[in-house]
Order: C-alpha cells, then sequence, then structure tokens
C-alpha cells in the first residue's frame, strides 16, 4: 500500500479562507498563509487553494495569497480556481505552486488538460471534478463552482480527463460537501475502480472513521477536507496516528 496523504483544502474568497455547506452558507476563517503555515508546521502532506468564485465570476485565479503562502511553507501546494490557459499554469507555477488544479475550463475545452500535460508534464495536472448524484443513481459533472450542471457524466469524465493526461483527479461530492457524514463510497469506488492515476477524495469527513473508509473502501490515494481541520475538530496528529494504528501508511 502506498502512503497516504492527509490534504486541507483551503476555499479562498477575496484574499480571505472560508468555508461553507455544499457551496453555500460561506463562512470566514482565516488569513491564507497564516494557515497554510499552521497545516504546514501540523504535519500535512500538501495543501490545496481554490479561489472559489473565480470561475463563476469569469475572472482570473487571484494570485496575491500563492506569493505570500509559498514564503510560509515547506510542503506542496496546488492551486485552482479561474484557470483557462496555458498563461495561467505558467503563473501560478513561477509563483511557487507544485500542482495546478482545473475544473470548468477543461470542461469547456478538454484539450487544455492535454496541452498543460504536454507542456508542463501530467505529474502538474489535477482535474477537480464537482460530482452530485442525479435521479439515475449516476453523477453529473458541475462547474463553476457547483453553480453549474453538465451533461457530462462524472465517471466518463474522469476516464477522459486520464487518458488525456491529467496526473491526478480530486473528486469531490457535492451532495457531501460539509454535511460531516462521511464520503461518498459509492463515488469514490467507481472513480479509482475506471483510472491508474491517483485520485484524492473531497467533501464530507466528519470524524477520523471517515478518512480510514475513503481508504480502505474508497482505495484512493488521498483524502481532502476543510471544515474538521479549520474548526479543530480533528488534527492532523491525531488522525494520522489513528490512520497509521488502523494498517495505513502514512507519513509521521
Amino acid at each position: 500500500m502506498c502512503i497516504k496523504r492527509i490534504i486541507p483544502c483551503l476555499d479562498v474568497r477575496n484574499g480571505r479562507v472560508v468555508k461553507g455547506t455544499k457551496f453555500q452558507n460561506i463562512k470566514d476563517i482565516d488569513d491564507p498563509a497564516r494557515l497554510g503555515r499552521f497545516y504546514s508546521d501540523s504535519g500535512a502532506d500538501e495543501l490545496v487553494f481554490y479561489d472559489i468564485t473565480a470561475s463563476n465570476e469569469e475572472r482570473k485565479n487571484s494570485l496575491k495569497f500563492i506569493n505570500k503562502v509559498k514564503d510560509e511553507i515547506n510542503i506542496p501546494f496546488c492551486v485552482g480556481g479561474g484557470v483557462s490557459t496555458i498563461e495561467d499554469f505558467e503563473y501560478i507555477i513561477e509563483n511557487g505552486a507544485s500542482k495546478v488544479s482545473i475544473n470548468s475550463a477543461a470542461v469547456r475545452n478538454p484539450n487544455f488538460i492535454k496541452e498543460a500535460s504536454l507542456e508542463f508534464g501530467k505529474n502538474y495536472v489535477v482535474l477537480s471534478i464537482d460530482a452530485k448524484k442525479n435521479n439515475t443513481g449516476s453523477w453529473d459533472v458541475h462547474t463553476k463552482g457547483g453553480r453549474e450542471r453538465t451533461k457530462l457524466d462524472v465517471i466518463e469524465w474522469a476516464i477522459k480527463g486520464s487518458e488525456l493526461g491529467a496526473g491526478e483527479i480530486v473528486i469531490n461530492s457535492i451532495d457531501e460537501d460539509g454535511m460531516k457524514k462521511g464520503y461518498d463510497l459509492e463515488l469514490l469506488k467507481a472513480i479509482t475502480s475506471a483510472v491508474n492515476i491517483p485520485v484524492i477524495a473531497s467533501g464530507g469527513a466528519g470524524k477520523k472513521e471517515h478518512f480510514l473508509e475513503a481508504v480502505k473502501h474508497g482505495n484512493v490515494d488521498g483524502i481532502l477536507a476543510a471544515s474538521v481541520f479549520h474548526f479543530g475538530e480533528i488534527t492532523i496528529k491525531d488522525l494520522k496516528f489513528f490512520l497509521k494504528e488502523n494498517d495505513i501508511k502514512v507519513r509521521l
């Protein structure tokens, strides 16, 4: 079993870290650089920063916080939100990010995944998928921060993204986002069975057992969470010891 990654997610709006439930009821949390440093010092394996309104507002990612973050942390971090061109990729990487996450722009132009992968290497390209279950029992891809439903099937889109050159997939369940009832294990198993690149679970963590379930039953390579970390309900140190005690390989 490979080493499993614990990844705090920091949603950024107007230069501040925020958090909501099912992408709504947004609350202010903290400064990105300060919170990023805290997680870096606490043993997080990576960080993910999303400018959560960039795509919906049809603007570029706000990069002011990236410059502050890179000087405060010593772990890899990924940046997404409003990334739509190769120039966006280049600028984010030049400003210190280890990976770049794309979502809405990739749905509009799937070849963007291939272009970015060829230009920078697949290890820099993260395909973020916001999934919501439909009344047929499958999942639809949503864009613009979960606000817009598309006609794309989530599993088919994950396969296509992998084939086009994405090096990793972050799959976020809109239905479970902020609910703290556990990850959508059915969704995770469907994704991890369909692709052969790393898959990161997102949306639903409420207790340590949920992380364990995502790894053991969802077969994911990493687990992303926000609320339980931001509000101090679970510490990364305690979580890693819990996972280790349950035979999950983690970096202590």
